[in-house]
């Protein structure tokens, strides 16, 4: 399986291009925003709705209360 990443500055299009490519190649989104894994952090981290994410699977969003912690291990062994 090969891995395409989008990554780049905030409010440069990211999502919108992850979205289309999934779309073009059937794929699924991990979610590598620090803050995005948390719920009910959906305005501050311009997280995209349901209804943005067009029926495109996204994994690790909205996977924490913002009570909890995260690390980079729990997030690689999460992301697997």
């Amino acid at each position: 399986m090969k891995l395409v990443v989008v990554c780049g500055a905030t409010a440069t299009g990211k999502s919108d291009l992850a979205i289309a490519l999934a779309q073009e190649i059937n794929a699924e989104i991990v979610n590598a925003d620090s803050m995005q894994i948390y719920k009910g952090m959906d305005i501050g981290t311009a997280k995209l709705s349901i209804e943005q994410r067009a029926g495109i699977t996204h994994h690790m969003l909205d996977v924490l209360d913002v009570t909890q912690d995260s690390t980079v291990a729990w997030y690689q062994e999460q992301a697997r």
